[in-house]
């Protein structure tokens, strides 16, 4: 009896530490991406407040064009 149970104790410790393991390693990735995101996120933000770039608009027929009181004409 006493070897069964500690099979039981010895595979729940091992399934536990397995189950630390992933949680900690989804936890890394998950936090590499967020922060991979915010990157590309403050980029475009930089990207979108220059000058030479125009916002546009989607129109009536589902197509993207420049807004109607566009400057550059």
């Amino acid at each position: 009896m006493t070897v069964v149970l500690l099979r039981i104790v010895i595979f729940m410790v091992i399934g536990i530490a397995i189950w630390l393991g992933l949680r900690r390693i989804f936890r890394d990735w998950t936090s590499q991406f967020r922060a991979e995101d915010k990157a590309v996120h403050e980029r475009d933000l930089r990207e979108r407040s220059r000058p030479d770039v125009i916002t546009l608009k989607r129109d009536v027929d589902g197509t993207f064009r420049p807004p109607d009181n566009d400057n550059r004409k």
